[in-house]
C-alpha cells in the first residue's frame, strides 16, 4: 500500500467520523485544524482508523503521536 492510499482510506475515516465530507487530512493536519477534533473524538478516531487498517495502535503510538503524518508513518509500518 502506497503512502497516498493510505491518506485516501485516512480522509474516508475523517470525513466518517467527524461527519463531514470536506475534510481532507495531509501529513500536517492536527487536532488543531478540526473544529470537532476532542479528547472524546480521538477515541473515536483511533478506532475507526485501527479498523479501517487491521491493525492496533499500541498506548505509546496514541499518546505520542503529534499529527496525521506519524499515524500514516506508523501504519505504513505495519502492513
Amino acid at each position: 500500500m502506497t503512502r497516498e492510499e493510505v491518506f485516501e482510506k485516512l480522509n474516508q475515516v475523517f470525513q466518517d467520523v467527524f461527519d463531514d465530507d470536506e475534510i481532507q487530512v495531509d501529513d500536517n493536519t492536527t487536532s488543531g485544524d478540526i473544529e470537532d477534533w476532542d479528547s472524546l473524538e480521538h477515541i473515536n478516531l483511533i478506532v475507526a482508523v485501527e479498523k479501517k487498517f487491521g491493525m492496533k495502535f499500541n498506548m505509546g503510538e496514541v499518546t505520542t503521536m503529534k499529527n496525521v503524518g506519524e499515524m500514516a508513518d506508523i501504519i505504513l509500518q505495519r502492513i
